[in-house]
């Protein structure tokens, strides 16, 4: 994904990316902000900024709105896809800032599909928030990830990157019609959709799978699959999958022949550390331990 942070950030100094990760629904780096102004640049994706610690000051102007910012940890800055941003200026440093990016076509997609709204009635705010309890836990998570992959992580961000753009257009856009997400209306994936998609997932449990993939099998828009299947199994998708990868890899674990190492990569965990720090979270114990409790006495 192509993103203008480089171009926009001249006094700055990137310190994560997750580049190197080939997430395809949003991109996340990590900035630490110098003071001083920066370039005028219109946005080709969304941009959500998060202050993670530290003060700061920043004024802007954008989307015909002027701000001017004291900031702490949580502060959040909203800059919408083809908003100019006319006028910024950090005129106190943030020492740490994520930064996730969100492509323009999942997002006009949710707004047609899932709205069934046409893209250009809707518009997100250039807009600083105080504080967001939800986009601060999505930060969180999307740290996490981050820093270190999990077993099913393009998943979890493909579902974090949907439910962000839901939270986005639900609490910051203009002509959102509310009841377009009413808890009532989600109806749970119904038996046999559901069971296509758990098929799928057996058949696939060692590949890389996304929710565009699962909610195709399902033949549903992915925000409405979402819902849908968390309704019906009480899990998101990639907790489902997640837990579907934990326990191949325990019956796996039983077999003394099969290196852990060859248990992770068959369950379709991108490495052994990642495997081996899911199924401790999980489970209370490391795979080894898991084995040698197996063992026959």
């Amino acid at each position: 994904m192509h993103v203008h942070s480089v171009d926009k950030y001249i006094n700055s100094a990137m310190r994560q990316t997750s580049n190197a990760h080939g997430w395809a629904h949003l991109l996340a780096e990590r900035w630490t902000h110098g003071s001083g102004e920066l370039p005028r640049v219109v946005p080709q994706c969304t941009e959500v900024v998060i202050q993670l610690q530290g003060r700061g000051l920043v004024d802007r102007v954008g989307g015909g709105r002027v701000e001017r910012t004291r900031s702490g940890r949580g502060t959040i800055w909203i800059c919408p896809e083809g908003v100019e941003e006319e006028y910024i200026h950090v005129a106190e440093p943030l020492d740490d800032c994520l930064h996730i990016f969100l492509p323009k076509e999942p997002l006009a997609r949710f707004i047609t599909e899932d709205l069934q709204c046409p893209p250009d009635q809707l518009q997100l705010r250039y807009q600083a928030i105080s504080h967001d309890p939800f986009i601060e836990v999505m930060a969180t998570q999307v740290l996490r990830e981050l820093d270190q992959e999990s077993g099913a992580g393009p998943l979890l961000i493909e579902g974090l990157s949907m439910a962000l753009t839901a939270h986005l257009v639900k609490n910051y856009s203009e002509f959102f019609a509310p009841k377009a997400f009413s808890a009532s209306t989600v109806k749970p994936l119904e038996g046999r959709r559901l069971k296509r998609v758990a098929d799928y997932i057996q058949e696939k449990i060692d590949s890389p799978l996304t929710v565009g993939q699962l909610a195709e099998i399902a033949c549903m828009s992915p925000a409405h699959f979402t819902r849908s299947f968390r309704a019906a199994t009480g899990q998101t998708p990639h907790a489902y999958v997640l837990a579907a990868r934990l326990e191949l890899a325990k019956r796996k674990l039983g077999d003394a022949q099969i290196k852990i190492e060859d248990v992770a990569w068959s369950a379709g965990f991108a490495s052994q550390a990642s495997f081996s720090k899911a199924f401790r979270q999980a489970n209370g114990i490391t795979p080894g331990q898991f084995r040698a409790q197996c063992a026959p006495r």
